[in-house]
């Protein structure tokens, strides 16, 4: 359960201000449609989710245990910084309405998420956790808390949010995580 809640709680604070967050709201504003975009969201977040768990999963059993430590250590110290780094979010038209709002947005989610900070987190926690299933649930569901609300509060959480406080605590977590993990 450590696995869940911690995977949790970190892609949720993560994922405030990230790109992705930011497409769901310029999905919200031009659909409207809130409903088929957090369907969207789920569906596209599990895929990707799922993906990067098995890497991370993958890569916990393909390198010795020492390595392994080093390795998780240095990429939560680097997700500490990433996550001082505003994310901007850059409107691709590679997905447009002629695929339906469903569709569109599992697309555009699935495509903007591979490389993102939360899939990299994804990969660690899953290398880290024995967990798989319990890591992909609680990714899944703290992009779900940080993105359900912006497809429907939109413009008005985006403006009462203090979205630098909450990156810099969340690199904080980031980083306590690197260096007790670092420590052994």
């Amino acid at each position: 359960m450590e696995a869940f809640f911690i995977s949790t709680g970190l892609v949720a604070l993560a994922e405030i201000g990230d790109k992705t967050q930011l497409l769901a709201l310029v999905l919200a504003a031009r659909f409207r449609k809130p409903l088929p975009i957090v369907f969207g969201i789920l569906i596209a977040t599990l895929l990707n989710h799922a993906a990067a768990g098995a890497a991370g999963a993958w890569l916990s059993h393909a390198v010795g245990e020492q390595t392994m430590r080093w390795l998780l250590g240095t990429s939560f110290i680097a997700m500490a910084c990433w996550m001082i780094i505003p994310d901007k979010y850059e409107e691709r038209q590679n997905c447009d309405a002629r695929f339906g709002v469903l569709l569109t947005t599992l697309i555009a989610f699935f495509l903007l998420e591979i490389g993102d900070k939360t899939q990299i987190a994804t990969v660690a926690l899953a290398a880290k956790y024995d967990s798989l299933i319990y890591v992909v649930v609680g990714t899944t569901l703290g992009m779900m808390i940080a993105n359900v609300p912006a497809v429907f509060l939109g413009d008005v959480a985006a403006k009462q949010l203090n979205v630098r406080l909450i990156q810099r605590i969340a690199a904080g977590i980031f980083a306590v995580l690197g260096v007790l993990v670092l420590a052994g």
